[in-house]
Order: structure tokens, then sequence, then C-alpha cells
């Protein structure tokens, strides 16, 4: 039993339409307008869940420091002059998604540092922030730091557990966590580059 052979050619692949894509692009758009809109909303109830969670176990006589929307961050005081701020720094750590909380009744020399740190808490974490006036002025302090103990060289760490010392432009920081997760998170947000000009 013979099949007779067919061949294809001389046939066309039916034409494409752009129909399907166009419905596909409509759809994502409306998705991202819907969800800008509930992110705004839920962003706003989330910040005053968080923050009275967070009250329970921090200093006492602290700030927090709010989320911002898009809007009032164009209208930021914030200096955009290429070098951090503590503005920048609250901004940048939000961003990051840590609930950023200002410590203000200490503020402790530290052996080494020329500047008074900002000191937050992070989840219950202490944050010491330096922020000197340019980068020349940080790197001065720096050459005379031990970076793994954050405390000047030769000399007993101050800190009560290993610190994770960071430096990005004109700033240094001392983090104290012993949660590597919380380290790494803090230390890409404040790494990744001074605030833009």
């Amino acid at each position: 039993m013979d099949h007779p052979i067919k061949s294809n050619r001389g046939a066309s692949a039916p034409p494409l339409s752009l129909e399907p894509m166009i419905k596909f692009l409509g759809l994502v758009a409306a998705a991202s307008v819907a969800s800008l809109g509930c992110t705004r909303s839920a962003s706003d109830s989330g910040v005053s869940a968080s923050s009275t969670a967070t009250t329970a176990t921090s200093v006492t006589s602290s700030t927090t420091i709010g989320t911002g929307n898009a809007q009032s961050s164009q209208t930021s005081p914030c200096p955009r002059t290429g070098l951090w701020a503590l503005c920048s720094v609250e901004k940048r750590l939000r961003d990051a998604g840590f609930v950023v909380r200002r410590v203000t009744d200490e503020a402790p020399r530290r052996a080494g540092f020329s500047v008074t740190p900002a000191v937050y808490t992070l989840a219950g974490k202490r944050l010491e922030v330096f922020i000197y006036p340019n980068e020349s002025a940080v790197s001065h302090d720096i050459r005379n730091i031990d970076t793994v103990s954050a405390s000047p060289r030769g000399a007993p760490s101050p800190w009560p557990m290993p610190p994770t010392f960071l430096r990005s432009g004109n700033l240094a920081a001392v983090f104290l966590t012993d949660n590597a997760t919380q380290a790494e998170r803090l230390t890409l947000a404040l790494t990744a580059g001074a605030p833009q000009r």
C-alpha cells in the first residue's frame, strides 16, 4: 500500500496578527496602573502598623523617619550634591526596606572618628552613621582605623559585638547586628554609591 507523498512546497504560513500582542500590552499597562494605586495605599497603612510594632522594642526617646511618596521625594529638601547627607541615608535605608528610627538622645563621640555619629535603630539593631564634609576627610580618619573592629588600630573594640563597618564616599558607618542578612542589606544599600547630583 503506497501512500502518495505530499509536498508543502509553495505553501505559505498564515499571516501574523498583532492583535494578541496589543491586547497583552493593554492588560500589562492596566495592571501596572492598578498595582501602583494599591501599592501607595498599602505602604501608607503599612507604615503606621510597622512603626507601632517597632515602638515597643525601640529606645523611648527616638523619632520615626516617615516614608515619603514619589511626589514628596521630588520636592525633597535633601541637597543633590553627590555627597551623603542624613536625609539621603534615611531615604536609601527606607528604599532598602528598613524601618528607620533616629535615636535623638545619644550621639557618643567615638575614638578614631573626628565627627559625631547620627544614631539609628534598624529592626532593633544599632547603626551609627558618620557623615564627613568630603571624601578626603573620611579617608584621613579611616587611615588610622582597624576596619574589622571599627576602632583605632591597636585599641580594643568598644562595641558590644563584632561590628559591620562600611564606607561610601563621604560616609562611614558601623552597624551592630548578629544577623548576616540585615548586615548585607545595609551594606548593599549604602555602598551602592553616593546620591546622584
